[in-house]
């Protein structure tokens, strides 16, 4: 019997105990609060990663490609010769994926009732277009509808969506964005390391990203009644509906203010490494030739430092021919960008806050011009070439309060209304190639699309002196995703650097 008691006592103390912990468990869990990720957690880091691998592309891809620097050598795989390694294709292709998987999980958690927010959504939107832009500005046809499924629907071997149905889709999706985004709902502005929290300016962006896709598919045949009449409703028939960047301070920048996670990427290069990279020939040519404010030390610099942190050679601003021919000289001693431990309280790009420039006021205007000079718009395509290359200057040099048109004429580089068709292209180009410096790829893409501006040929260039057409996929996706690979490159041509993809064909 007293066997029997202490077995029954000590179930009783076993129920107890269990219902304790159930109710210990179901105290402590607050039923204010969800346990699903909130979509603004999905913001920052990926921008972080996403800029972090456009600065990086920029500055060791774009840049020698674009007669912006050179890396002096005479080694193999020169990039500024038109010669790189089939890996330079890597890493541009898996940041961008990676960070395309966080811009759709801030998508699908705004879309939670718990969570619900049409700004996030329309800001994912916009994130999702801006990087497939790039990814397929780069590459051609890439994965797109089926892209980033790996891990909700095990589809590993995704297809490669033909660009002009990407085009196509990322157009419709920044119209959409922009639905979105009326509402002006509230985000978090301690998430947002472009616009602090603003909507209305993330509206904006995307509405000036989709004029930038728009003019780069306006002469295709497929697209072109679309996109003409759209640019014309954005810029002119219904711009209240379709608010674009305005001024410098609207301006897609990720800046950098060296404090936690805002560390610019180009301090994590070695400081002999940053400054051994010399400034290419056409590149500081024109800023020294026209007088340019961003090159002038005692009115605009600091610390005896040119607000584009470039080292003199002798007291003056000397520059590297691109594509110089193997031997030919030594090129040492010229004109680079100084690193962070070579200066006291000048300016080094590599400690530079607004190296993570995504879009810019000044790109906005360049477009403008073009529009007007192709007719899609009316007006007189003076007026925004100038806004723009002095809104390019004064983004940098804001206390520039100079007469843009004098400064252009004074270097023979004004506005001529008499110039030809092809002529006033190149006066946009030229000055929308400055007002590019540091955005991601857009040189390039901009080259490629309108052979603007006109770039000294080198005679060391290899590839026949044809400027490279894209990044070859990479290697990986060959052995990874063979089927859809091949298909990828039955369609769209040769996996090689000069293989044109769809909107840069006639």
């Amino acid at each position: 019997m007293k066997l029997k008691n202490i077995l029954f006592g000590s179930l009783l103390s076993i129920l107890a105990l269990s219902s304790c912990d159930k109710g210990f468990v179901d105290l402590n869990v607050d039923p204010t609060k969800t346990t699903e990720a909130y979509p603004e957690q999905f913001m920052a880091n990926a921008l972080i990663s996403s800029v972090s691998a456009n600065m990086n592309r920029n500055r060791g891809f774009n840049n020698e490609l674009m007669q912006v620097t050179v890396s002096i050598g005479d080694g193999e795989f020169k990039v500024f010769r038109y010669d790189f390694r089939r890996s330079w294709s890597d890493y541009l292709w898996s940041n961008h994926f990676l960070n395309l998987s966080n811009y759709k999980d801030m998508y699908s958690k705004a879309q939670n009732e718990l969570t619900f927010n049409t700004s996030y959504q329309g800001i994912s939107m916009i994130l999702q277009a801006w990087t497939n832009s790039i990814l397929t500005d780069t590459y051609g046809d890439i994965p797109y509808t089926q892209a980033t499924l790996g891990r909700d629907s095990l589809l590993f071997e995704p297809k490669f969506d033909a660009q002009k149905d990407i085009y196509t889709n990322l157009l419709m999706k920044l119209d959409s964005a922009n639905n979105l985004l009326k509402a002006n709902t509230a985000i978090d502005p301690l998430q947002d390391p472009v616009y602090a929290g603003s909507v209305a300016n993330w509206r904006k962006f995307g509405n000036s990203l989709f004029l930038r896709l728009l003019m780069r598919v306006a002469h295709k045949a497929e697209v072109k009644d679309y996109a003409e009449a759209k640019i014309k409703e954005i810029l002119e028939t219904n711009k209240s509906n379709y608010p674009i960047i305005a001024n410098n301070e609207e301006s897609a920048i990720l800046r950098w203010t060296g404090e936690g996670v805002y560390v610019s990427p180009f301090m994590s290069t070695r400081v002999q490494d940053f400054r051994a990279t010399a400034i290419a020939e056409y590149f500081i040519d024109f800023l020294r030739d026209t007088n340019d404010p961003r090159l002038n030390i005692p009115d605009y610099g600091k610390a005896g430092v040119n607000r584009w942190g470039i080292a003199p050679v002798s007291g003056n601003f000397v520059g590297v021919p691109s594509g110089y021919a193997q031997g030919s000289e030594d090129y040492s001693k010229m004109s680079y960008f100084y690193s962070a431990d070579q200066i006291v309280g000048g300016y080094s790009m590599q400690h530079e806050p607004m190296t993570g420039m995504i879009m810019n006021f000044a790109e906005v205007e360049f477009i403008k011009a073009e529009a007007m000079l192709k007719g899609y718009i009316t007006g007189d395509p003076s007026v925004p070439f100038y806004s723009g290359a002095s809104n390019s200057i004064t983004l940098w040099v804001p206390t520039w309060t100079g007469n843009i048109e004098e400064h252009l004429a004074a270097s023979d580089k004004a506005w001529d209304a008499a110039a030809t068709f092809d002529e006033k292209m190149e006066m946009i180009h030229q000055q929308k190639y400055f007002a590019l410096f540091l955005v991601d790829l857009q040189q390039w893409f901009e080259y490629r699309r309108t052979g603007h501006p006109i770039l000294p040929k080198g005679a060391g260039l290899k590839n026949n002196g044809e400027m490279p057409a894209r990044m070859q996929y990479p290697v990986y996706v060959q052995s990874s995703n063979p089927v859809s690979y091949r298909e990828a490159v039955a369609r769209q041509g040769a996996d090689e650097i000069n293989t044109k993809m769809w909107w840069q064909r006639p």
